[in-house]
């Protein structure tokens, strides 16, 4: 897989999967923090921060939805990339262009922040227009600066007082057989690390579809964090990690509890604008040849997130601005 050495672009320098043939994730490299503290380093200031996403990829699609549930349109600034992704990593276009500084690859936003920068080059990533730097590039850490240290327009706190040791636990629980599990499956090079991960996933989704059947939401009645997190794999699941990654044991819609919790969160108001099915198909069985060697894009399953859902049975204390009728929240989002 290609990255950046010594702010040199290599397109042969990182492996995906160790010599046991399992699917290795490097981990992110800017951590710094925003906080509501206008004497701190990056403080939560209106108009300061853009955030550079793929419409394609989870980790930024959770900060997609998170700034879009907290009302922060108009204090931070959005921009995505094209959604395949070749030799020369995430890149923009005519269609997908740069708003910061016209750059053609979302390295060179890498190089700017760090001319000597080694590593990945991922999204999301957090970005200081202040100070030209890269706050942070860890889905999980920008998600909850957004939720904790902006005020936002919308009255939505995904990490309430009272729940917030569960929310910890349940992200923690469903990041590696779930949401990085897919792709521990998918990107395996053995046999024994395909069949290890794949049986993780669906012990993981049917320890989750139970809990499903006698509460609302994944640490209880309210939408948290730990929501967002699961979401962005079950969204995408039926349309590319069943094929693409070979994680058909099941699909998602055949789960009765997680596919009405799937179309809840998805009539939400705010998350439909998120979710870009063109682009997930296109950039996964396009963008990894190794997995789909002729890049040839699937035109199924067709699948309607917006059929009605069964979740009212069950209670949930949902702010205002998430109180509405399914077909209303899909229509008018």
């Amino acid at each position: 897989m290609n990255m950046l050495v010594d702010g040199e672009w290599r397109t042969d320098a990182y492996q995906t999967t160790n010599d046991d043939g399992e699917f290795d994730r490097q981990e992110t490299s800017f951590r710094d923090e925003i906080v509501s503290d206008a004497d701190a380093e990056f403080p939560a200031e209106s108009g300061r921060y853009h955030v550079y996403i793929s419409r394609a990829c989870p980790w930024a699609h959770r900060v997609a939805m998170t700034r879009r549930l907290c009302g922060l349109e108009d204090d931070i600034s959005l921009s995505v990339v094209e959604p395949e992704r070749y030799e020369d990593g995430w890149e923009f276009s005519t269609d997908y262009p740069d708003p910061l500084y016209d750059a053609e690859y979302l390295r060179d936003i890498y190089t700017r922040a760090d001319p000597e920068f080694t590593g990945r080059v991922t999204v999301p990533v957090l970005w200081d227009e202040q100070t030209e730097t890269i706050v942070n590039n860890e889905s999980r850490e920008i998600m909850r600066m957004l939720n904790t240290a902006f005020e936002g327009s919308n009255d939505v706190e995904l990490w309430p007082e009272g729940y917030r040791e569960e929310v910890d636990r349940v992200i923690d629980e469903i990041y590696d057989p779930i949401n990085n599990g897919v792709y521990r499956a998918g990107f395996a090079d053995t046999q024994e690390a395909y069949n290890a991960a794949v049986e993780e996933v669906f012990d993981a989704l049917d320890h989750w579809e139970d809990v499903l059947d006698d509460q609302r939401f994944l640490a209880g009645d309210k939408l948290t964090e730990a929501d967002l997190a699961m979401f962005v794999t079950l969204i995408r699941f039926d349309h590319v990690y069943h094929t693409h990654f070979k994680c058909n044991r099941r699909a998602i819609h055949e789960y009765p509890n997680l596919w009405n919790y799937t179309k809840e969160l998805y009539q939400l108001p705010g998350i439909k604008s998120t979710v870009n099915i063109d682009h997930i198909m296109r950039h996964y069985y396009v963008s990894h040849d190794d997995v789909n060697p002729k890049r040839l894009v699937p035109t199924g399953p067709d699948i309607d997130f917006s059929t009605p859902h069964n979740r009212d049975r069950l209670p949930a204390d949902l702010p205002d601005t998430l109180q509405s009728e399914t077909t209303a929240a899909v229509a008018d989002d």
